[in-house]
């Protein structure tokens, strides 16, 4: 967004909904707005219910929501980024405007949501492509996508670390509220929203096995507003009435996670940024289930089992002065750096109109 504000041919309009208008997620709104960006729009969409009912009912609000912000703003190209639902909203009201779409993050695999199959919906309502990885600009050519318009440029939260100023140490700490101690754990748990009423299960599985781990520090971020979020912030909230040791937080915003991630002595859950940040600071992370299954990773990711044997293996694993060795040489393989300039450079060059029309392409 900084790199599109200073392209004299380009010009930025912000649209902000979700979560960010969220006071229960942390109302990140205020953490856009502190970062001097104007909100052109926002989209009220989220109902507070994380059932399927509610989250496709959310998900219609959007659609509602971003046709006016669309016929009002009327931006010549949409660019979004990821696979979460409220994107659905957002590529199908583009799609039905005939705006352009530039996708970010297309490709990926995560078998165990839904957003496998948002994100590549989304693939195939978009007219540009920008990737993490070479894997993934192939799988999207696969798709049907012209091989020109695709291009793997890395991924934009890898960037963001070399790009931020991170809090040192004393900083983290007064802001979680927490001493990590010689031993700490970032705990990152979301919904694996294709098992659904299995989430509860697999969630007292980890925390039963945080709960026999000593001398560890250990920070939560909450889910996110999926199905059974909920349940897991009511989980999370009990663990940590409990433990003296623990500390819980809806939202730490960017800076602040990634100044986190980057002292902890290792990730546990099963969120994308353990396999797409947490390589670049050389720590490890557990990756738990099915959630980011097919993602590729850095050998600094332990895939392990829901069940608390599993988990406790690939913590002992984790914790092994072997594993932490091996960390030292880790490379990340999502890039390390301009991701948003080569970004931008395709963005001021497209062709948009060509873009409308959009033919199949065979292999």
């Amino acid at each position: 967004m900084r790199e599109i504000e200073q392209a004299d041919e380009l010009e930025l309009q912000l649209v902000v909904t979700g979560m960010h208008l969220s006071n229960e997620f942390g109302l990140t709104l205020d953490e856009i707005k502190k970062d001097g960006f104007h909100v052109d729009h926002k989209v009220e969409m989220l109902l507070s219910s994380d059932t399927a009912v509610g989250v496709t009912k959310s998900t219609g609000l959007g659609m509602i929501g971003f046709a006016d912000v669309f016929e009002s703003l009327r931006p010549d190209i949409v660019v979004i980024l990821g696979d979460r639902f409220e994107l659905v909203a957002a590529a199908y009201s583009a799609l039905f405007a005939v705006i352009p779409i530039a996708h970010i993050h297309g490709g990926e695999l995560t078998e165990g949501a839904f957003d496998d199959a948002i994100r590549h919906g989304i693939t195939k309502t978009a007219q540009l492509h920008f990737t993490s990885t070479e894997q993934y600009r192939r799988r999207v050519i696969q798709m049907g996508e012209n091989p020109s318009h695709v291009f793997n440029v890395g991924a934009p939260g890898v960037e963001n670390i070399f790009r931020l100023n991170l809090h040192d140490r004393e900083e983290v700490e007064h802001r979680i509220g927490l001493e990590l101690g010689s031993r700490s754990l970032l705990v990152t748990f979301h919904p694996s929203t294709m098992e659904q009423g299995k989430c509860g299960e697999h969630f007292s599985n980890l925390l039963n096995v945080l709960g026999r781990l000593e001398q560890t520090s250990i920070v939560f971020t909450k889910a996110n507003a999926d199905t059974e979020g909920r349940l897991i912030n009511e989980m999370i909230d009990d663990f940590v009435s409990t433990r003296s040791a623990a500390v819980a937080h809806t939202s730490l915003g960017q800076i602040s996670y990634l100044s986190l991630m980057r002292l902890v002595s290792g990730m546990i859950g099963n969120s994308s940024s353990g396999i797409i940040e947490a390589p670049s600071f050389r720590i490890g992370t557990v990756n738990i289930g099915d959630r980011q299954k097919g993602r590729v990773r850095a050998e600094s990711v332990i895939d392990c089992d829901v069940d608390e044997q599993s988990i406790e293996a690939a913590l002992d694993e984790l914790f092994s002065g072997d594993f932490q060795k091996r960390l030292k040489n880790v490379d990340n393989p999502h890039g390390a750096g301009e991701v948003a300039e080569r970004i931008v450079k395709v963005l001021r060059n497209a062709p948009l109109e060509e873009y409308i029309k959009k033919p199949f392409f065979d292999i």
